[in-house]
């Protein structure tokens, strides 16, 4: 096992218990939410709300985990406290109840990769450099979890209904917790190379930094496509929910073999040159999506190129931001990724999605990210050239 032997171990525990419950709620919350009678509109709304807490509650989290080294025991405590506010999605009390239940419950859950990237990049560097083979053998295990869960949700909601939803938000939020008391207690030490004068306001003023999180910004604004709207899509197409359980599978296949073997691949280009070619992947991928979702086998080879459009950068990003972001400012850093990449976009693209959807039908939505996976390749293509300007200065 890479890392540090037992924390490595489980930190990829940790990894693969927060997926499945990503992979189970994620994709499949939508379709209860339209069970429940609720308009595109507020479904995306509702969706929404977890990219709300995107905005602020990682910056939090990261800030205090930072400043204590105490990751595990904040973990620990954001875990237990999720799994007792699941108890509220129990009663249908309006959207509005939801929404209440869902921001109290995201705001824990939203907050824990932050913490747990930066534990992880911590493990994995080796004399303060980020290796990216042995990040990938640990973070695998989270896109395993998320793999199987939603498949076992899939056949499951599909042979006995989402009425089920709840029951399973409990039950998998009870195995993140079990997860989290598995974890080594390791409290974060201060790093040697901290100086007093490095600041996030400092490494904020890079442009280089700022182009990265323009990059960042709008390529996962065009995941958000996928996220938030994707099963919606396929189900009113009229794809089975085990075939929508099946193509989710599908990307995460290819994920799991890209964390596999990236230490195969990475080293072939620079990262910024990486961030460019998963931005371009991008529109590809959101092109066949918009175009030709009709056909199975479009679907299976757009889903396919998630290996590159989400894996690949996701690594690619965890490694420059470990770069500009180096020691206790790690935390804030991965925070500031998940906020800016995830929480931002996720609200805009959540909403907008909506009221395209709403008007356009859910095909628009996928020819909207087709725009903003161009941004995202422009804005990567900058932070390629000036990195290449600057070694060559």
């Amino acid at each position: 096992m890479p890392g540090t032997g037992r924390q490595a171990l489980s930190l990829s525990a940790f990894s693969a218990a927060y997926f499945a419950h990503a992979g189970f709620f994620n994709p499949f919350l939508p379709l209860w939410l339209k069970e429940l009678g609720f308009s595109l509109v507020v479904i995306s709304a509702l969706t929404a709300v977890q990219s709300a807490t995107r905005m602020f509650a990682p910056y939090a989290w990261g800030a205090l985990s930072d400043h204590t080294g105490e990751r595990v025991k904040l973990l620990r405590a954001g875990s237990l406290i999720a799994l007792a506010l699941s108890a509220g999605l129990w009663f249908n009390g309006g959207a509005w109840w939801l929404g209440l239940v869902l921001l109290l419950m995201f705001a824990q859950t939203s907050g824990m990769m932050p913490m747990t990237e930066a534990a992880l990049a911590h493990v994995v560097s080796v004399n303060g450099v980020f290796d990216t083979k042995r990040y990938g053998r640990v973070r695998l295990w989270g896109s395993l979890g998320f793999m199987l869960a939603v498949l076992a949700a899939g056949v499951w909601f599909e042979m006995f209904g989402m009425h089920y939803f709840p029951l399973v938000a409990s039950i998998s939020l009870a195995l993140l917790v079990l997860s989290a008391w598995a974890l080594v207690d390791v409290k974060e030490p201060p790093h040697p190379q901290d100086a007093p004068t490095l600041s996030v306001r400092h490494v904020l003023r890079d442009k280089q930094v700022q182009w990265l999180f323009a990059a960042i910004f709008f390529h996962v604004l065009s995941h958000m496509g996928i996220y938030t709207f994707f099963s919606l899509y396929l189900d009113e197409l009229g794809y089975s929910k085990t075939t929508i359980g099946l193509l989710w599978a599908v990307s995460i296949v290819v994920e799991i073999g890209w964390f596999f073997t990236q230490g195969r691949w990475l080293p072939r280009f620079s990262l910024t040159g990486w961030l460019v070619v998963c931005a371009a992947v991008m529109v590809v991928r959101m092109g066949l999506t918009a175009s030709g979702a009709h056909w199975l086998w479009v679907l299976v080879l757009a889903q396919a190129l998630h290996a590159l459009t989400f894996a690949a950068h996701h690594s690619t990003c965890i490694a420059l931001l470990s770069h500009h972001f180096p020691g206790r400012l790690r935390g804030r850093g991965q925070a500031l990724y998940s906020v800016i990449g995830y929480g931002i976009p996720g609200v805009a693209g959540s909403v907008l999605g909506g009221l395209l959807s709403d008007h356009w039908g859910l095909g628009s939505v996928f020819w909207a990210t087709l725009i903003t996976s161009a941004m995202a390749c422009a804005c990567a293509f900058v932070v390629w050239k000036r990195q290449h300007a600057q070694n060559a200065a």
